[in-house]
């Protein structure tokens, strides 16, 4: 992605929202990667580790040749379940990768046409990555469902 002064404020914000949501996702892959027998979900969960780093320090690469401050990472993260065996390790990694789904859809709304395409290439990555964790297959990642549902018809007395 290439730096651009004339981002919106909302461009930024976003952006901004997408290098936290790379933080935290870098902070659930170490949980997710502690958590899996070495083979090769370990492997993939390695290669997601890295990925994440790498797109979190585009990031901050993007909001620093604009001017803007990056968010630094928090300390900690608080994860939204336990994460004691595999399973719950695979849930994790489904559930990081479809947050960043809706993360980036946001993105991909937010930022001028310059920015769109990566903004996109991180959004299908996501639903990629989402989808080969497990997780549930939607016709528009990073859309909730009901916004895209149309109303059903029904009968005018």
């Amino acid at each position: 992605m290439t730096p651009s002064t004339a981002l919106t404020p909302e461009a930024i914000t976003a952006l901004q929202g997408a290098l936290n949501a790379e933080h935290a996702a870098v902070y659930g892959y170490g949980v997710v990667g502690a958590k899996l027998p070495d083979d090769q979900q370990r492997a993939d969960a390695r290669t997601a580790y890295a990925d994440h780093q790498a797109r979190r320090d585009a990031w901050q690469r993007l909001l620093t040749g604009v001017g803007a401050t990056p968010g630094a990472a928090a300390a900690g993260y608080q994860l939204p379940f336990a994460v004691t065996d595999a399973a719950a390790a695979t849930r994790l990694a489904a559930h990081i990768e479809t947050r960043l789904t809706t993360v980036y859809a946001d993105l991909v709304a937010a930022v001028p046409a310059q920015q769109r395409t990566a903004a996109a290439e991180a959004l299908r990555e996501a639903a990629l990555h989402a989808r080969r964790w497990g997780a549930p297959q939607r016709a528009f990642p990073g859309i909730d469902d009901q916004a895209t549902a149309s109303p059903t018809p029904s009968a005018t007395p």
